[in-house]
């Protein structure tokens, strides 16, 4: 048998090197870990805008179908809307049910959206020998931008054609 001689001095030259390894290596992985906590900042900041887009689509979308259930009435959805309590216990004329469609509808997109949330709700009437009329609804609101140090103004349009009268 044949015996293997490791010199000490070679193996003293050595000595620190793997905690030097170890070092860089965990340094490599603290970078690496940062840019995954900053990638998941911006994906939480994204999330919540996307979920501000959505409400305010789910919102004028369901404001629609109110019109579209009452479309005799169509300029009383352009204007400020009012709490009469049309419930099912209560006897509401159209109108009166437009403005409490309109009053809810503002009070949910306040409770949905971040602050300062303004509406407008446009009502071109039809024209003749057409029963459509062009109704366009304006959802604006403020999110936080942390890069400007402010809010940043955000908007939902969306036009729709409703039919005033059967046939249209």
């Amino acid at each position: 048998m044949r015996r293997v001689h490791i010199s000490k001095k070679r193996f003293s030259r050595n000595r620190g090197f793997t905690l030097l390894e170890a070092l860089l290596g965990f340094l490599i992985l603290s970078i690496g870990m940062l840019g995954i906590a900053s990638l998941q900042a911006i994906s939480l900041k994204a999330g919540k805008t996307s979920v501000y887009n959505s409400v305010a689509m789910m919102k004028v979308d369901e404001l629609f179908e109110s019109m579209r259930a009452n479309p005799t009435v169509l300029a009383t959805y352009a204007g400020a809307g009012a709490d009469n309590s049309c419930t099912g216990t209560k006897d509401c004329t159209e109108a009166e049910l437009a403005a409490d469609d309109v009053y809810w509808w503002k009070q949910n997109l306040k409770a949905g959206l971040p602050s300062a949330v303004t509406t407008a709700v446009t009502v071109t009437a039809p024209v003749a020998p057409s029963n459509l009329a062009t109704v366009q609804i304006d959802v604006n609101w403020k999110e936080r931008n942390k890069e400007a140090g402010g809010s940043i103004d955000k908007t939902y349009t969306t036009i729709a054609n409703i039919c005033t009268s059967i046939p249209c």
